[in-house]
């Protein structure tokens, strides 16, 4: 391909309307063909500066545009980072390539990357990021490319400015002009990884939400990211600038919830020996995050409807009650309907705080985000290990692929993890290109899929039943029947069963909750 075809295109395309990430995607693979190299790649500072994320690349593994390059661990990236003119590393460069064993040129093969040439990027006259050229072939880039590339820079910048302007531009009619909420949705993230159908809806969904006051209730299953989606509806929101508090219900202790949450004064109770602010107060003007809201006790969910009501709380042991400007976001795991159903969540409070809910897709649903994210884990794990390049074989990416995933986001994390180490106990050197099989992936690909919280529940197995799979399965089983024979030897009676047990009644009930055991509605 000619430089005149190469510009032709280009300009082709800043021309017509085209989606952001179509735009880049062809200009990575025009580079690619002129430059007749084994990989391009366009990678976005990111992090304050700290990373950078390619945003679009050809000729790489799959799981690459998941990756997060930190420029300290990378001195190829950071050199190139620091000039202006076009950089290059040769075949006999002795600094590590970033890229090596994910060139894809020759499937299957942890090839090495012997040429690199790359420039750095300035978008509105600060440094946007970089364009980076790999080659296999020694002597790729010689004199004549490195003009040629030279002089595609400014239309290589021009590309990144147009998609910039319609990612800006898209925000603002979403936002719709609210305040505080048009930079905050056209900010990059860089923690959200995925390109698959149902993770865009979910954005979306944030974004509209997330400049209005309504309560929140983001469902999922373990492991899905609760906790990251609610920091994104906080960013996006018009609190962005005001604390976002996050709190735990399931570990806050029973006797210290209603503290915890709302204060107390001075000798309200034993140890109270000055006044204390709570979770509510110190979230004033911003968002209170209710991780695990379905353990929250029943006398404190009463408190809590009141507060969301009223907007006002009152501490342990005042008087008068006092005015504060919070909005909630609550997460669960569980079906909070059947909660309510059991009588172990109050009917008003699920219907106050489900104004809005917002169900966040498992990781079995989301396609090929699943390589995206193992990308980001395999780098994060290179980094921590020490080794030169960590990478998956074909089998390893099919494996990942089938597996339905029943941990979720967490637990594609622990296996990466978890492969990495084991590499290494099988004699892998740190300065090797070190390939993941399927078999130190160590994935069931037997394992059912979890149900969603709010969905029909499946019955619970009793000790009769299959044999679980792990030792968590093998201890709820367990739990489970020495629960329902105390219950069967008291007559029902929990405070009874609880004794027997020798397990305080409040956590004898959220147990059998977590268990998917009917329990009433508290310690009779």
């Amino acid at each position: 391909m000619t430089m005149n075809a190469v510009n032709a295109l280009l300009l082709t395309d800043l021309a017509v309307d085209l989606p952001a990430g179509v735009r880049q995607q062809r200009l990575t693979e025009t580079l690619r063909l002129h430059f007749r190299c084994g990989a391009v790649a366009l990678l976005r500072l990111d992090g304050d500066g700290e990373f950078l994320r390619p945003v679009a690349v050809d000729g790489l593994s799959s799981d690459a545009l998941g990756r997060r390059f930190a420029v300290k661990e990378h001195p190829r990236l950071a050199a190139i980072l620091r000039r202006r003119e076009i950089t290059c590393f040769h075949h006999d460069s002795g600094l590590p390539d970033p890229y090596d064993g994910l060139v894809i040129e020759r499937p299957g093969e942890p090839l090495h990357v012997h040429d690199c040439m790359g420039v750095a990027l300035d978008v509105e006259g600060q440094r946007w990021g970089v364009l980076t050229l790999d080659a296999l072939v020694v002597g790729t880039f010689d004199a004549r490319a490195r003009q040629e590339l030279a002089q595609l820079v400014a239309l290589v910048e021009a590309v990144v400015r147009l998609t910039r302007l319609e990612v800006a531009l898209r925000a603002a009619q979403q936002s719709a002009g609210a305040p505080g909420s048009g930079h905050a949705a056209s900010r990059e993230d860089g923690d959200m990884v995925g390109q698959s159908e149902a993770i865009a809806r979910l954005l979306h969904e944030l974004q509209v939400v997330a400049d209005t006051e309504l309560p929140v209730l983001l469902l999922g299953e373990t492991g899905v990211g609760k906790e990251l989606f609610a920091h994104r509806l906080h960013r996006l929101s018009r609190r962005a600038a005001r604390p976002l508090v996050h709190v735990n219900c399931a570990a806050l202790p029973e006797s210290l919830a209603e503290s915890e949450l709302f204060g107390h004064v001075r000798g309200a109770f034993s140890g109270a020996v000055s006044e204390r602010p709570g979770r509510f107060e110190a979230a004033e003007g911003g968002t209170l995050f209710l991780d695990e809201v379905g353990e929250l006790p029943l006398a404190l969910q009463a408190k809590l409807l009141r507060t969301l009501q009223n907007g006002e709380i009152q501490r342990l042991g005042a008087d008068k009650p006092k005015r504060v400007d919070v909005r909630v976001i609550a997460a669960t795991n569980r079906s909070l309907r059947e909660q309510v159903r059991d009588g172990a969540f109050r009917a008003d409070l699920y219907h106050r705080l489900s104004v809005y809910p917002i169900p966040i897709p498992p990781l079995r649903e989301r396609g090929n985000d699943v390589l995206l994210l193992a990308g980001r884990f395999l780098e994060l794990n290179r980094a921590r290990l020490g080794l030169r390049s960590l990478r998956l074989s074909a089998a390893s990416d099919e494996a990942l692929r089938r597996y339905p995933w029943p941990g979720n986001v967490r637990e594609l994390e622990h296996v990466v993890s978890r492969a990495a180490l084991k590499a290494l106990s099988r004699g892998a050197r740190r300065s090797d290109i070190v390939t993941l099989e399927a078999d130190q992936l160590d994935l069931d690909l037997g394992v059912p899929a979890v149900a969603a919280p709010d969905a029909q529940a499946a019955p619970v197995p009793s000790a009769g039943d299959a044999a679980p799979r792990s030792m968590r399965g093998i201890v709820d089983v367990a739990q489970r029947e020495a629960i329902r024979q105390a219950l069967a030897g008291h007559a029902d009676n929990w405070n009874r069963a609880a004794r027997a047990l020798e397990i305080d009644p409040s956590n004898l009930h959220k147990l059998a909750r977590r268990l998917g055991l009917k329990a009433s509605a508290g310690p009779a």
